[in-house]
């Protein structure tokens, strides 16, 4: 198979040419530049691709081996992701490394998708089932996190969202940023999450007093809190089953 390559070159007077490479950008044009400048989605598929190749290959710059892999497959992204690595290792600069990425990156979207799809399909009925679905995320975190699980009217997950990050006693809980993530996804319910680096899992005053507040918020809004749960050391507390809610 024919392979085209789209070089960039400048001309020079005596008739030869030279190869411009990312080096000679500018630095608000170099791809990782401009993710730390304006965020990654001001990338094209060409300049990510980029990045997660880090460096090109003998005389083909990076962008260029990028723009090549996708002119290859019409520029469809979809069609890049069905290929295979031999396919891969056929095309002039990529590599056993080069070519194990592309496949990692389209197999860690096709998980995260897979992922989505169990959450969606997910009913919680009991505490327990609000303990698994949640425990991988708070177990053995030597900071705090506090989180929401937002549910429909058939207690079906809609959405995990953390919401705040913390010290090792405690993290910000900010009841109107709840209540805009519930708004926004349409949710008739809610779970709220926090863990307990200590282990401990009595709740404090202040875990009271918050899960209070947003029991509150929640009927003013038509969105019930369903239970906060505590998670500790392979353990939890549920302020439902307590009957704290």
């Amino acid at each position: 198979m024919g392979v085209a390559f789209f070089n960039f070159r400048v001309y020079t007077s005596m008739g030869k040419t030279l190869k411009l490479g990312i080096k000679s950008w500018s630095s608000q044009d170099k791809p990782r530049e401009k993710i730390i400048n304006g965020g990654i989605k001001n990338l094209t598929d060409t300049e990510l691709i980029a990045v997660l190749f880090g460096s090109g290959a003998k005389g083909i710059s990076v962008i260029e081996l990028s723009r090549n892999l996708l002119h290859l497959h019409e520029n469809n992204l979809s069609k890049l992701s069905r290929a295979g690595f031999r396919d891969l290792l056929k095309i002039n600069g990529i590599g056993h490394a080069k070519a194990s990425i592309i496949l990692s990156v389209f197999e860690l979207a096709r998980r995260i998708n897979a992922n989505l799809d169990d959450i969606n399909t997910t009913t919680i009925r009991e505490s327990a089932e609000a303990y698994r679905l949640m425990s991988s995320e708070l177990t053995d975190l030597l900071h705090e996190e506090f989180w929401i699980v937002l549910l429909n009217r058939a207690n079906r997950v809609i959405q995990k969202v953390k919401i705040s990050s913390g010290g090792v006693s405690g993290t910000v809980v900010d009841t109107k940023l709840i209540m805009k993530h519930a708004i926004q996804s349409t949710a008739s319910s809610i779970i709220l999450y926090h863990n307990h680096p200590s282990g401990n899992l009595k709740p404090s005053q202040e875990d009271i007093r918050v899960t209070a507040k947003l029991a509150e918020a929640g009927k003013v809004m038509d969105i019930k809190i369903l239970d906060h749960i505590i998670i500790g050391d392979k353990s939890y507390y549920s302020f439902l089953d307590e009957g704290l809610i």
